[in-house]
């Protein structure tokens, strides 16, 4: 696929170019910072753009070039690379959007496998988010953290984690070492302790219950 590529550390630019050309990707271009990849993207289409989050032009650089490039080119990719997962950017970010966009670890996505499966997932529409991250999110909440949340089980939360790395049913199921009819079954619990109505499309759910998550979290500490 087509790729673009923001990364104010040389080095690791430098690194992930030789990557994506291992990959065999076409990387129509690589800058140091939001406006220069803003600036190339105008006249050199990407299939998905890599960004680094904390690049020029300011502090967290790399989260409004993407709200400038999600305005400017809806239907591409947007990929976060970081040093750190924070829940605070992955709130900024799926407020972005919550389709053809991932979050991922630098140190995760080192090899080719890791990378072009990243890349391929968000090409295809879907949320791709560190699975540390995702795990930390959904963990069993504690102390006085009470409600629908708490009423999961353990075999559910399993479930919605997976669900927040952007997992599809088969991909958890795989995963857990169950069927697809059992992942249905565990998702359909889960959306009704968390309330979410059978009206809502399937995917909007899917987002709704790690958004429960992320905001529960964020309240509790």
């Amino acid at each position: 696929m087509r790729v673009a590529l923001a990364e104010d550390g040389a080095l690791f630019r430098e690194g992930l170019l030789m990557l994506l050309q291992a990959a065999g990707h076409e990387v129509v271009g690589s800058t140091a910072d939001g406006d220069s990849l803003v600036e190339l993207l105008s006249t050199h289409p990407a299939d998905v753009a890599i960004l680094d989050i904390r690049m020029p032009p300011e502090p967290d650089g790399g989260l409004v070039t993407a709200e400038r490039l999600r305005g400017l080119h809806p239907d591409m990719g947007l990929l976060f690379l970081s040093h750190y997962a924070e829940s605070h950017y992955l709130m900024r970010i799926l407020q972005i959007g919550t389709d053809s966009i991932g979050y991922r670890l630098k140190e995760k996505v080192g090899s080719v496998d890791v990378l072009t499966d990243t890349l391929s997932r968000i090409e295809a529409g879907e949320i791709v988010i560190e699975p540390v991250l995702a795990k930390r999110l959904v963990e069993r909440p504690r102390g006085d953290k009470k409600g629908a949340i708490a009423s999961l089980s353990e075999r559910e939360l399993d479930v919605l984690r997976l669900m927040a790395e952007g997992r599809s049913n088969t991909g958890i199921a795989a995963q857990l070492f169950v069927t697809p009819k059992a992942v249905e079954k565990h998702i359909a619990n889960i959306f009704g302790k968390l309330n979410l109505h059978a009206d809502t499309a399937e995917h909007h759910r899917r987002v709704l219950a790690v958004l429960t998550y992320l905001r529960s979290q964020r309240d509790g500490d």
